[in-house]
């Protein structure tokens, strides 16, 4: 069995472990040009990552190599007489290459002793290189890749040796070094899967040449990878505006005491290029960023975005803006500008089962697929993660270094591994981003009774309770929390139905008399035998053929007397239900309901 690798505890010391990852061919520069290279940039500051043990003929990029691009913020491939040669040094400029195409990762090539166009058109030296990789039967495929490859990095321009002296060169491609890593602003996850087809469409509309101002929301529920999103396109575009603010946090900066100000304050200082701004109040605020606005092409990204209100304070009139300016929204629902404001939304999907495998496994094992011997728990595991990409990075590193046995229950009891209470933290916003209490109870009473129910059925059984109100359940799907499946049939993500049952055990952790609502068959049976309910009672559901018991359930109608407050009442197979319709004095205390009854 393959040893475990603990991912967390090597990826997690800082957000890059390198500013550049070095590529070169070792056999002819290693001891001279790319190891004095190496030298000026660490002795400037910059974290270089160099391979010291590079393998010939290999046909795969290792583990140890992967890694450390997809932790470096740029790329300094240097090209030299024997570079093309090696198979290795192909692979590796294929992987960085294709991180430049999908999140924007930074890539300077350098020309030592080879032409620019020698290495665009593989003539000279590349020519040979390549003539030697046929005769040795290479696949075509990966042959065109490698080409492609070198096509698109000749094209980046960059230091070319000619008639200078070395260490010059070596000092003018540090200066290079250190004016690219500046553009690279914000830090994103080292491992990125299945956002460059989502990153790509975005781009699409931040080029469409328009002359119109542009606004954008990307919805989605909470752990999705809106962020993850947001900020990729944001490095990788908004050197092309005349200036650029993302805003972080904007739900809960605006929260705080003076946090509109606040806000406010970053994006005047953003967009004057970091001069101190002294704002005394949201309206001051307003007139000196529509003035600092009307001049300038910009790109404006505002993170987590809960109310239309806070979009217009801080921005303001959207159409003062300068022509061509862009603004990006993150929010966990699309429908949060006004109706009449046109507006591009991209809704932000979970990842699919491929792409959650990959993701669940570089937090986990380091690689993009599981340890031999390690495929059916980490299957099961990311089955129930619903390809929620932060779930599985929290679910990936939390198993990363455990035992097999530890994997074994992590399978078969997934939440187990959630014991700090991670997941249902993140999922538990969209819940709080729901303004309206009557919104809230409709997806607890979704969580803990109706998930898998026809949403008609339910509509009925609601209104009759007065729980019902006729937007709540398209809220609920605008915040991705809910969604009604081709059958009309109300379904819940099973960590967002344990996101709202956890909420109501927090009601009252050790008493279930006093929890709002009682689905557990066998907690709702221990309460009503020992009459322990309260006032606090809602909702309750209780069916014989669910217990764990073969014993006839015979309810006692004083059972239900303390439960003023009782709207929502399920009882199935209980002997008792016929002496509770005779019994007018219950009908006093509590209003309910037997949901057979609303079938027939």
């Amino acid at each position: 069995m393959a040893a475990m690798i603990d991912w967390k505890a090597c990826s997690s010391i800082r957000p890059h472990a390198y500013d550049v990852f070095l590529s070169f061919r070792g056999a002819d520069t290693r001891k001279n040009f790319t190891g004095h290279l190496y030298m000026a940039l660490q002795g400037a500051g910059i974290r270089t990552f160099r391979d010291e043990d590079e393998i010939e003929g290999g046909e795969h990029i290792g583990f140890k190599i992967t890694k450390a691009i997809q932790e470096s913020k740029m790329s300094l491939v240097v090209f030299s007489r024997d570079y093309a040669s090696s198979k290795w040094c192909l692979e590796e400029l294929l992987m960085i290459m294709k991180r430049r195409e999908t999140i924007g990762h930074i890539v300077l090539p350098v020309f030592y002793e080879v032409d620019p166009d020698d290495v665009s058109m593989q003539t000279g030296f590349f020519a040979e290189a390549f003539a030697s990789h046929e005769k040795n039967f290479m696949d075509n495929r990966d042959m065109e890749e490698w080409r492609e490859a070198l096509r698109k990095v000749a094209d980046l321009k960059g230091p070319v040796l000619r008639d200078r002296y070395e260490a010059q060169f070596i000092q003018d491609i540090v200066k290079e070094v250190g004016k690219k890593l500046n553009r690279m602003i914000l830090h994103v996850p080292p491992y990125l899967v299945g956002i460059e087809s989502r990153v790509k469409e975005i781009r699409s509309w931040l080029h469409d040449g328009s002359d119109k101002v542009g606004i954008a929301i990307l919805h989605g529920f909470g752990g999705v990878g809106k962020t993850t999103i947001a900020k990729t396109v944001f490095n990788q575009n908004f050197h092309e505006f005349d200036s650029w603010s993302f805003l972080r946090d904007v739900r809960e900066t605006s929260n705080q005491p003076n946090g509109l100000v606040k806000l406010q304050r970053r994006l005047l200082s953003d967009i004057l290029k970091g001069e101190p701004q002294k704002i005394n109040n949201v309206d001051e605020g307003n007139i000196k960023i529509q003035n600092a606005l009307a001049y300038k092409r910009v790109l404006v990204v505002l993170d987590d975005v809960d109310h239309l209100d806070q979009l217009d304070k801080v921005i303001g009139d959207r159409n003062q803006l300068y022509q061509g300016s862009k603004i990006i929204v993150t929010a966990r629902h699309g429908s949060l500008l006004k109706s009449h404001e046109a507006c591009e939304k991209f809704g932000v999907d979970a990842l699919c089962y491929d792409e959650s495998l990959q993701l669940f496994s570089w937090h986990a094992f380091g690689q993009e697929l599981p340890n031999e011997g390690y495929e059916e728990f980490s299957q099961k595991i990311v089955h129930h993660c619903a390809g929620i990409p932060l779930v599985l990075e929290v679910l990936g590193s939390s198993l990363s270094g455990q035992s097999t046995d530890f994997w074994k229950r992590a399978s078969q009891e997934p939440e187990a591994i959630d014991g700090d209470g991670k997941i249902q933290k993140i999922l538990k916003i969209s819940y709080d981003s729901l303004r309206d209490e009557r919104d809230k109870n409709l997806f607890l009473d979704i969580a803990c009774f109706f998930i898998g129910n026809d949403k008609d059925y339910v509509r009925r059984i609601l209104e009759c309770c007065d729980f019902y109100r006729t937007l709540g359940i398209q809220k609920l799907i605008d915040r991705c929390l809910i969604t009604i499946d081709k059958d009309n049939k109300l379904m819940m993500h099973q960590l967002l139905r344990d996101t709202g049952r956890e909420i109501v055990r927090q009601e009252s952790p050790d008493d279930l008399g006093k929890r709002t609502r009682l689905w557990h068959h066998d907690d709702a049976l221990d309460i009503l035998e020992k009459n322990m309910g309260t006032q606090k009672v809602k909702s309750l559901v209780l069916d014989q053929q669910l217990l764990n018991t073969e014993n006839e359930v015979h309810l006692e109608a004083e059972a239900f007397t303390k439960m003023r407050n009782l709207k929502l009442l399920h009882l199935n197979n209980v002997t008792a239900i016929k002496e509770m319709q005779e019994g007018k004095e219950i009908l006093t205390v509590l209003a309910w309901i037997l949901f057979e009854l609303l079938t027939e």
